[in-house]
């Protein structure tokens, strides 16, 4: 397969006829490298192929409450326990407040 033209953006662009004859290669790029493709015909873009994750993506966007919490656990370290441990801290947490009352 050629390799897709580069775009503005970094996008890359391919003719609806690569698109057809090579479909199954570019969705394996979609899936690779993370890019999007826009899909012209007679040199006018009419579509654009975007891999499962970017569409979740933009049809899902992701609460800012859950990209908060999500850098905080980073941060403190705790966005890699396991569920274990997790379940410890939340049998823990629990015990605490039955004690307090």
């Amino acid at each position: 397969m050629a390799t897709p033209a580069t775009g503005k953006n970094g996008v890359f662009v391919v003719s609806t006829l690569q698109a057809r004859a090579n479909f199954g290669q570019l969705l394996q790029r979609l899936e690779n490298e993370r890019h999007s493709l826009v899909i012209e015909k007679r040199g006018r873009p009419r579509a654009v192929l975007l891999s499962i994750r970017d569409y979740v993506k933009l049809a899902a966007p992701e609460p800012e409450i859950l990209r908060i919490i999500g850098e905080e656990s980073k941060r403190k370290g705790t966005n890699s326990l396991r569920r274990d441990q997790i379940n410890r801290i939340i049998q823990a947490s629990r015990k605490t407040k039955i004690n307090q009352r």
